[in-house]
């Protein structure tokens, strides 16, 4: 029981960043958890984590015992949900990571009306850390804009989203009715940082078009692209789900932007098996339809 109660705060300080987070997480104190892991590495004469400054850093031997025991406690996770409720999905913790707010909040509160008792935990990040988080089993399920090829990845199709451009109220473009791409050559915009596929998606369409923009600011989040366009730092891109009306802007009427990012649920493949896994996946087609219903209502072009 010594050994797995030194994997255990092992593995809960490589997942939670640190000592303090790790106890936190066990509900023990801050020097037990540095003694359990002491204890493990004088015990087998290895070395798990190296002090960098403030930080703590696996080690290349830290790392590849941080892939056994994340199978050790995702096989205890599993063995405490079927215990704790055999007949159903009545309890448990469900992580999410997620890009943005705008596909999962739906999920989740689909979710949540029929599991109520479930927690939920929901970080966020770019779609690099989403996979990265689910293949590490630091996240469940991740959202995010684009497919996933990766064989041991299970990936979902949820949902089409158009692409739209906005501009502050004041901008010459947004006193226009009717505009075409070739209209924003030249103007200056604010973008998601490199890897965005919302930006790949727009500059793909741009060159095919020929058309060439200023980019005078990249910024990590939806939230804050607004912001700058607001305070007329630029033109925008965001998909239409998390496209936010606000007195400010304006949605510019591009007719021949015909360019899409896709929404897509992931999970590893072995994890489908898990009952909080499955019961999350088996409420998208609600939330699907609940997302058809609206957009069908007011914008029929929105698929």
């Amino acid at each position: 029981m010594r050994f797995l109660t030194g994997l255990r705060a092992f593995h809960y300080t490589a997942r939670c960043g640190g000592t303090t987070a790790a106890a936190q997480a066990m509900g023990v104190s801050q020097p037990t958890v540095s003694a359990h892991i002491g204890a493990l590495e004088t015990r087998y004469g290895v070395q798990l984590f190296a002090q960098v400054g403030r930080r703590l850093v696996l080690t290349e031997f830290g790392e590849s015992i941080l892939v056994l025991t994340n199978r050790l406690f995702e096989l205890e996770e599993e063995a405490r949900e079927l215990m704790t409720d055999a007949q159903g999905v009545q309890r448990g913790h469900l992580r999410i990571s997620a890009v943005g707010p705008y596909n999962v909040m739906r999920m989740l509160a689909t979710f949540r009306k029929a599991y109520p008792r479930i927690f939920v935990t929901l970080s966020v990040g770019d779609s690099s850390q989403i996979v990265e988080r689910v293949l590490n089993y630091q996240a469940d399920v991740g959202v995010l804009v684009h497919d996933v090829r990766d064989e041991r990845v299970h990936s979902i199709p949820f949902r089409r989203q158009r692409l739209v451009v906005f501009a502050p109220r004041n901008h010459p473009l947004a006193q226009r009715t009717a505009l075409t791409l070739a209209d924003l050559d030249g103007v200056e915009m604010v973008v998601r940082e490199n890897g965005s596929t919302t930006r790949k998606v727009f500059e793909q369409a741009l060159a095919e078009a020929g058309v060439r923009v200023r980019t005078t600011m990249e910024i990590g989040s939806r939230e804050s692209i607004r912001e700058a366009v607001a305070c007329g730092l630029g033109l925008g891109v965001v998909s239409d789900i998390a496209y936010v009306p606000d007195p400010r802007l304006r949605q510019l009427p591009i007719s021949d932007l015909n360019v899409h990012s896709y929404a897509h649920v992931i999970c590893l493949r072995e994890r489908l098996k898990s009952r909080l896994v499955a019961a999350f996946i088996d409420q998208l087609d609600a939330v699907r339809a609940g997302l058809a219903e609206a957009a069908a209502e007011s914008d029929p072009v929105i698929a």
